[in-house]
């Protein structure tokens, strides 16, 4: 079944996505996020680091053209507590149109100094977004697939502001990591407050990894498995008519801070597609910050 996704992806998606790669394999001196796609962990870009993530998704869900979406991040670390992030989303759809769905301003602040047996992470975004996007980088209230089946070319026209929050918590233990994120999320236009959550839980396949870099040893994949969905609204608030999924998360690093990701998705309510496939890279700009300022013979 992946494979079938994979080759029916869509042209543009698909070179993108072999150029997003290439970028990825050049760069030099980078350190990537974790294995997740959905969940957060407590990890962020340390100060005057630039990490750049792709986050893509691909399906074909009955009553839904073949579709993928892709978003784009880049994160900057401003302080030890502090990263700031920027996100470009677009989309393809079979049969349809490839358009740019809008952007996402990120933040997320350590609550602690140092690291506690529970981490907390308070998160806040404001997106603008048209109902076009389908890069589902998180589910809330009653979403359902085929909110996804909407003509593209009439739900571009209909764009949105909206505010997310979440609690980004996580916890370290014989090499495991365990994450959960509590997530609200609020239509500026109007509307009521939606939640949602996340549960993710991973380790690296070998605790102490051998000395230097090794591409294709044991010790540069990391494995786990997510879940999450919507939990209602604030008026209608509960499991009735929402959306959840379940997806195990493989990670390679085959260099310092270059990171490639895969996780196939499987939907575990009538509402939810039946399979998606996420796919993603991540790399890290050492010393952005300073970099910039010689550039330009200020801080920044």
């Amino acid at each position: 079944m992946i494979s079938h996704v994979l080759e029916r992806t869509p042209g543009c998606l698909g070179r993108a996505m072999v150029i997003a790669g290439g970028i990825a394999i050049l760069a030099s001196s980078c350190r990537a996020d974790g294995p997740f796609f959905v969940t957060y962990t407590t990890q962020m870009a340390e100060t005057g680091e630039l990490e750049v993530e792709n986050r893509s998704v691909g399906g074909h869900p009955s009553g839904v053209n073949l579709f993928g979406a892709t978003a784009l991040e880049f994160e900057y670390g401003a302080t030890r507590w502090w990263t700031t992030e920027f996100y470009l989303d677009g989309q393809t759809t079979q049969n349809e149109n490839t358009v740019f769905t809008g952007y996402r301003f990120e933040n997320r602040f350590h609550v602690f100094k140092k690291e506690h047996w529970l981490n907390p992470v308070l998160y806040t975004e404001f997106e603008h977004l048209n109902e076009a996007d389908k890069t589902m980088l998180e589910i809330f209230g009653h979403d359902v697939i085929s909110d996804l089946a909407a003509p593209t070319a009439e739900a571009r026209h209909q764009r949105n502001w909206e505010l997310e929050t979440k609690l980004i918590l996580d916890s370290h233990f014989k090499g495991w990591t365990l994450a959960e994120n509590l997530m609200a999320e609020k239509n500026l236009g109007g509307g009521p407050w939606e939640f949602g959550y996340t549960i993710g839980i991973s380790r690296p396949l070998v605790r102490r990894a051998a000395p230097g870099n090794c591409a294709f040893c044991a010790g540069s994949l990391i494995a786990g498995v997510e879940v999450y969905g919507g939990v209602g609204t604030i008026d209608n608030f509960g499991l009735q008519q929402t959306s959840h999924y379940v997806g195990p998360v493989f990670l390679w690093s085959p260099a310092h801070g270059t990171a490639f990701k895969v996780s196939p998705n499987f939907g575990l309510t009538g509402a939810s597609a039946t399979f998606l496939l996420r796919v993603g890279f991540a790399f890290e700009v050492d010393d952005f910050g300073r970099r910039v300022q010689s550039l330009f013979g200020r801080p920044f």
